[in-house]
């Protein structure tokens, strides 16, 4: 017996497969639901496909592993016979050996049938048996009302339609594909494209070698980078624009050789994505740029505190060399993140494989900054803009913490701790709390080892807690000091250090009683720790200037309160008093009235 294997497909996935006019299987389905596959069939056999009652009998096997989904255009030639093998539609009538172009989701055939193409690959041959209830049952000629239909099917090939938008504003048909990695809005591209009007008239061209242009900048059509976003290079399509997503309703006058655009046209566009380099973020704020040049060999980065050895060129925007080192003899080498070369510089390295050759720029932010510096060849005026040409040659690779015996990892960890102590001593806090964190990561709590070396591991895992706790007072992150400073009072209840130093935390972010309850403990442990009195004493102070304010608070609340109540209160009065002459007069009024009638 063979066993059906499982798969996740989403609604949406069932619905494309089913193409148009077609449902899920159940109108229940929710997306992510489990969905029963059967193995993939082989030449001979028969089976059934979804809930429909079309049965579907291989009679090829095809290419790869792809299908096509609405709303793909195929190439198919089919015959389509009753079941007593009465002939009732050929693509091949009269020898033909033209396929007929389907486009998946419009029509042209009976559901059913498209049903049937959306399960075959390229080249496949099947034979498909269609129940009324799997097509349009309303007779055809030569087919009677309630008839099975048997259709032979032969699927030559596909061209990938995409609905860039949604909405049916830019369709995308693909006439060759890509290779590598999909197109990003940061990437440079260089772009052979023809648009025309749908009368045929060119009104816009590129030069026979292309157009070179960042994805994110401006182009001729609005459309344009949007169809570059969903393509990889060497990718070739034909696109078809609505007009809000060409020239919109101005159109466009006639320029040079190029025909003049109507208003509200739609054009076709032939786009071919020649060539790409990838563009990346680094600084995450857009001041550090790098550019792919060529790409390097495998994933791994280096890491920090790993030497790399480049050869690179720094220049300035206007093309003046300011550096050039690793040309003439050994490469180039620093560490990364010990602020041996400019950040821009250092956090970009970070981010090559071997072998990758880029370009970045660096605004002076993470260059030189806004004074000028001597460097091998000229003076970088301040606040310049830096251009890099840098390939990363080799790096040191250290090993990895999952690599690491119990002994070695101490051995990292101790060394990452004094490289923080280090940073921490030339007040780089920023620089020491990652190294702490890098410290930490080398003795997680995972694993079991010896009770010595546990001994060990605990000693410098508090170490680091509280040294990453004293960066992130300096760094005024006190919420991460007081969870760093709990994490070893978790531990050890009686550590003076992180009551005293959570204590700081506390009073900075003004929780003065837990401050209190700090300083009380720490002082019970230590009764002549000067730093802790101290802190006591300006807590007190602190507490002092707090009541002060607080009684000053409810005073004037008291006071507002008092006020607000007098100025209703006379309000009141007045209103009593005004109501009760109205009253007076009232009375007299009417009692005038009662002896007029009299």
């Amino acid at each position: 017996m063979v066993r059906s294997s499982r798969i996740t497909f989403s609604s949406a996935a069932a619905v494309a497969m089913a193409g148009a006019g077609g449902s899920s299987s159940s109108d229940d389905d929710e997306a992510g639901e489990e969905i029963e596959s059967a193995p993939p069939l082989r030449v001979g056999e028969e089976r059934a496909i979804g809930p429909w009652g079309i049965r579907k009998r291989l009679l090829r096997d095809g290419q790869g592993w792809a299908t096509p989904v609405p709303p793909d255009e195929v190439s198919v030639h089919y015959v389509g016979t009753l079941p007593d093998g009465t002939l009732f539609a050929s693509t091949r009538d009269g020898g033909g050996e033209e396929s007929r172009t389907i486009n998946l989701g419009s029509g042209d055939v009976v559901a059913g049938l498209e049903r049937g193409i959306c399960t075959m690959k390229k080249g496949e041959k099947a034979l498909f048996m269609l129940p009324p209830l799997a097509y349009e049952d309303s007779g055809a000629p030569g087919v009677p009302i309630g008839s099975e239909l048997h259709f032979e099917v032969e699927l030559s090939s596909w061209l990938t339609v995409v609905d860039v938008c949604k909405n049916g504003g830019i369709i995308k048909k693909v006439l060759s594909t890509g290779v590598n990695r999909q197109t990003g809005e940061l990437d440079e591209v260089t772009v052979k494209y023809k648009i025309k009007l749908l009368d045929e008239s060119t009104v816009e061209e590129s030069p026979e070698e292309g157009s070179t242009f960042f994805v994110n900048e401006g182009h001729v059509l609005p459309a344009l980078p949007m169809v570059l976003k969903t393509m990889k290079e060497g990718e070739r399509a034909v696109v078809m624009v609505q007009s809000q997503y060409a020239f919109g309703e101005q159109g466009r006058a006639a320029k040079n050789q190029f025909s003049a655009v109507p208003p509200n046209s739609a054009v076709n566009m032939d786009v071919e994505l020649v060539s790409l380099k990838p563009v990346v973020d680094v600084s995450g704020d857009l001041k550090v740029m790098k550019k792919t040049l060529k790409s390097g060999d495998g994933l791994r980065t280096p890491h920090d505190g790993e030497t790399v050895h480049i050869r690179y060129i720094g220049s300035l925007e206007d093309g003046t060399v300011f550096e050039k080192f690793g040309f003439d003899g050994e490469p180039f080498e620093f560490i990364i993140d010990e602020e041996q070369v400019t950040v821009g510089l250092d956090r970009a390295v970070a981010t090559m494989v071997k072998g990758e050759l880029t370009e970045v720029t660096v605004k002076f932010e993470y260059g030189f900054g806004s004074t000028e510096v001597q460097r091998q060849l000229i003076t970088v005026p301040s606040c310049s803009t830096l251009i890099y040409e840098v390939e990363l040659i080799d790096f040191t690779k250290e090993k990895e913490s999952w690599e690491m015996s119990a002994h070695e990892k101490l051995e990292a960890a101790e060394k990452s701790k004094v490289a923080g102590n280090d940073l921490f001593k030339i007040r780089k806090f920023q620089r020491a709390a990652k190294k702490y964190s890098e410290a930490l990561s080398y003795i997680n709590e995972d694993g079991h080892v010896e009770d010595e070396v546990e001994k060990l591991v605990k000693t410098v895992r508090i170490s680091c807690w509280l040294n990453h706790a004293a960066c992130c007072l300096k760094l005024k992150d006190f919420a991460q000091a007081i969870s760093l400073c709990s994490m070893v009072l978790e531990i050890e209840s009686c550590n003076v250090k992180a009551l005293y130093r959570r204590a700081q935390a506390y009073i900075e972010l003004y929780d003065l009683e837990l401050a209190k309850t700090d300083l009380r403990k720490a002082l019970e442990l230590d009764p002549n720790n000067k730093e802790v009195k101290l802190l006591q004493a300006n807590l007190k102070k602190l507490q002092v200037e707090s009541d002060k304010r607080d009684a000053e608070l409810y005073a004037n609340m008291f006071d507002r309160i008092t006020e607000e109540s007098d100025a209703v209160s006379k309000k009141r009065k007045v209103e009593n008093v005004n109501h009760n002459e109205e009253t007076k007069s009232s009375d007299a009024e009417e009692a005038l009235e009662v002896v007029k009638g009299h």
